[in-house]
């Protein structure tokens, strides 16, 4: 996991009132959970972009009016009409306790049904997975060398180590579509 620092302040009040007041300021009120309490805090808005415009999973360093927490970056809320981040939730990691996250998928190799001119669809971005911190990659990369015309590969053929995924096994990650000029040829 790539690693992050957010500098942040705790919050005296939580009430809707000061939260409005703390994002017109440019701060982003948040959470942190998962320890032995939650940590009410808030934390400039621009220390939030490297987290949010990634598929990436970042290892955060808290540090929280000088106290420092193990985090991950768990939940996000938006503004409907103007997309600024106006809450983040994060996740205490702590050892000896496993985390679930949303880890990207990386398609690697050359589909074998592309080069015939299928369509590669990837239907997964991203997979639900458990483990401990140190044991969760930063990507899951998913060969399709062999993926042929009108082939998927599912979730359950992914090898996991030290980590499970929480996907259904069934779900399609990654397909290759028939365009429709090769349709009648397919499998003559």
């Amino acid at each position: 996991m790539k690693k992050h620092e957010i500098v942040g302040f705790k919050r005296a009040n939580l009430g809707k009132s000061e939260a409005q007041e703390l994002r017109a300021q440019g701060y982003v009120p948040s959470v942190l959970y998962g320890g032995s309490e939650q940590v009410h805090f808030y934390a400039p808005a621009m220390l939030f972009r490297e987290l949010l415009f990634t598929p990436d999973i970042y290892n955060v360093t808290l540090n929280i009016e000088g106290t420092l927490y193990n985090a991950i970056l768990q939940d996000k809320q938006y503004h409907p009409v103007n997309d600024a981040l106006i809450h983040a939730d994060f996740l205490e990691i702590q050892d000896g306790r496993e985390i679930k996250v949303e880890v990207p998928v990386r398609l690697t190799g050359t589909s074998t049904g592309v080069m015939k001119g299928g369509k590669m669809n990837q239907k997964l971005r991203k997979l639900r997975v458990q483990g401990y911190a140190q044991n969760i990659p930063d990507y899951i990369d998913v060969d399709i060398t062999d993926l042929d015309l009108g082939k998927s590969v599912k979730v359950g053929a992914i090898q996991a180590e030290n980590f499970v995924i929480l996907t259904a096994p069934s779900n399609p990650v990654a397909s290759v579509e028939i365009p429709r000029a090769l349709r009648g040829t397919v499998g003559k």
